[in-house]
């Protein structure tokens, strides 16, 4: 584990079909040292069967969902597994863009704490995927990063890359699920931490379900949205 440079975290929820090409695109678009955390919620998965025929040219971790079940207990158990350097959350429906990933570890190594892929900058595109839950998703980023002043104009993609010392740093408060991802971001914003973005394509899924719940979580991204507003007068300089 000397030379393991980057975690990648994985939740999954029967992503048997999408496992293989999964790593087949890790293998293919990342060079660096990864271990790869798959974290699922029940033994009848089946991602683990697939996986265990699998051989990929890097450490894969089956690990069981250890606060309950869902997304947001996957993500925190996989989080509190990384060992590397840096740490990345991937979905396993290959929707991210694996590309960016190189660049993302670049700017942790030159001391950014967290690295944002974004689909509204200049370069990044969204392809597919419901048109309400975009438009939310496009208003939040860019109001917040203009009017807010966020570093980010995505803060509502799950595609980051964190300093994994500044990771542990952060005590999460979200009780949902993906939502995550953007609370990580408004309080690294309002602790003076340094955020970067990169562009990126984000695709839906072609296979699989999605267990993102818009509804449900909505107002659950609106309490990390508000959070931001509050805390721009407040916030340690950078």
């Amino acid at each position: 584990m000397r030379d393991l440079k980057l975690s990648v975290v994985c939740p999954v929820y029967n992503e048997g079909i999408n496992i293989g090409p999964l790593l087949e695109r890790l293998s293919q678009d990342i060079s660096i040292p990864i271990e790869l955390i798959v974290v699922y919620d029940r033994d009848d998965d089946d991602t683990l069967p697939v996986l265990s025929r699998l051989r990929p040219p890097f450490p894969v971790r089956p690990v069981k969902n250890r606060f309950g079940r869902g997304a947001l207990d996957a993500i925190k158990t996989g989080f509190g597994e990384a060992a590397g350097e840096a740490t990345l959350l991937i979905m396993a429906d290959l929707s991210d863009d694996l590309r960016a990933v190189p660049r993302m570890l670049e700017l942790v190594r030159d001391g950014y704490d967290v690295v944002c892929g974004s689909r509204y900058m200049h370069g990044g595109r969204q392809i597919g995927g419901p048109v309400l839950k975009g438009l939310l998703s496009r208003a939040a980023g860019l109001s917040l990063h203009w009017l807010a002043g966020v570093p980010t104009r995505d803060v509502t993609n799950s595609f980051k890359m964190y300093r994994t010392a500044f990771l542990r740093s952060l005590t999460f408060e979200s009780s949902g699920g993906f939502e995550i991802g953007m609370e990580a971001v408004v309080k690294a914003y309002v602790s003076g931490a340094r955020i970067a973005e990169v562009p990126s394509t984000w695709r839906d899924r072609v296979a699989g379900r999605s267990r993102f719940r818009l509804w449900r979580w909505l107002p659950k991204y609106l309490r990390w949205y508000f959070y931001a507003f509050r805390g721009r007068f407040r916030r340690s300089p950078a």
